[in-house]
């Protein structure tokens, strides 16, 4: 059946009717706070049960029990700290207790009750969380943009922030009530931040011939550069389920978060957000949220065995190549041939030719999908 949420109840913290027309106007008169893209989209996802069971960003006692030992102080599963950062000087005047607006564009976005405001070491957290203070590393780079204090509290949402695949958004309550309503028991989530080659697609479908259905949850957000744009892999999506997934086998939605490159601890984070939107499985990549040379290809799957009580079953499938013994996408464990056989799928030579536009072979990426990515002047991120 549809996975029970992260710590056994989805969490709503959004505002509505005579409620939410009270603490706009409370707002008004509150200390304020403008919040970024990522930290809005952080509201929204813990309004909404994303981040379940967080009603709020972290106080200190959870931040420091998430960065030593990847659980919250209940013990529940968590690896990465969800916090909200503001230089010191906006804090100032703040107290526990208080209340403030968070504000997004301009607009009110949520309202937070403050019950800690701490200092945090940006090393330790860098140390703890990325394994490397190497300001080349695209999460690492981002701490430095942060402000000195952390605070947090519970927060109720007023305004949805804005979201140009409203189409595709769908939150945790609105999955279950979907995967309920096509008699899905066990459904299959798939991470991705790239446009799908074959590999991708045989990955999850494998996955989904042991499943009722299949979640691709496209992360969209905040990306390092040359990273492919977000409308570029939801156009790519759209256009490879059209062709090659049967009705009513898959779900495509979009989750707006931020890319962190956090290895191993980050691949647990995605599992569990993905078991509040209702998967009971998770394909966990090669190499599954990493960048350059951080961290192994398969740490990612051994972080796991720490996380016996995780609550979804996350699944570990080899990477695959084109065989052309077999006649098709294999990996090694159901393929005998040698090398010579075997085609790998190299990423940096797909981006390459997508770049110049030139077609890539079809051992490697379906030629509609090709053909849309190819449509974009520019589909990399800058």
């Amino acid at each position: 059946m549809v996975s029970q949420p992260h710590g056994g109840r989805l969490v709503r913290r959004v505002a509505h009717g005579r409620r939410r027309e009270r603490l706009l106007e409370e707002a008004q008169g509150m200390p304020q706070l403008e919040l970024d893209d990522t930290r809005a989209a952080d509201v929204a996802n813990i309004a909404h049960g994303a981040y379940s069971p967080l009603e709020g960003f972290l106080t200190e006692e959870d931040y420091e029990s998430v960065l030593l030992h990847m659980r919250l102080s209940n013990d529940l599963p968590w690896p990465i700290p969800i916090v909200l950062d503001t230089p010191s000087e906006a804090a100032r005047d703040w107290g526990v207790g208080d209340e403030i607006a968070l504000t997004h564009r301009g607009r009110m976005l949520a309202v937070m009750s403050v019950e800690d405001i701490y200092a945090w070491d940006r090393a330790e957290y860098a140390e703890r969380v990325y394994r490397t203070t190497d300001p080349g590393h695209p999460g690492v780079a981002k701490l430095g943009e942060m402000g000195g204090l952390l605070v947090g509290g519970r927060l109720e949402l007023l305004e949805e922030p804005p979201e140009p695949f409203q189409a595709l958004r769908l939150w945790p309550i609105e999955t279950r009530v979907l995967f309920r309503e096509r008699g899905w028991r066990t459904i299959v989530a798939f991470q991705t931040r790239n446009v799908p080659h074959l590999g991708h697609e045989y990955v999850q479908k494998a996955a989904l011939t042991f499943t009722d259905g299949l979640l691709i949850h496209p992360l969209v957000g905040w990306k390092k550069p040359g990273d492919f744009r977000d409308e570029v892999i939801i156009r790519a999506y759209e256009e490879l389920i059209r062709h090659y997934y049967p009705p009513n086998s898959v779900v495509l939605s979009v989750l707006r978060m931020q890319m962190r490159y956090a290895g191993p601890r980050e691949a647990v984070f995605h599992a569990i957000v993905r078991k509040n939107y209702g998967a009971t499985h998770f394909i966990v990549g090669r190499d599954h949220a990493g960048v350059g040379s951080y961290y192994g290809p398969y740490e990612a799957w051994d972080i796991f065995r720490e996380f016996p009580d995780l609550g979804i079953t996350p699944l570990f499938i080899r990477e695959s190549f084109y065989c052309t013994k077999c006649g098709g996408m294999v990996n090694e464990k159901i393929c005998p041939h040698g090398d010579e056989h075997r085609i790998r799928i190299s990423g940096t030579k797909l981006r390459s030719l997508l770049a110049n536009k030139q077609m890539p072979p079809e051992t490697m990426m379906r030629r509609e999908v090709a053909q849309v990515v190819m449509e974009f002047d520019n589909p990399f991120t800058e």
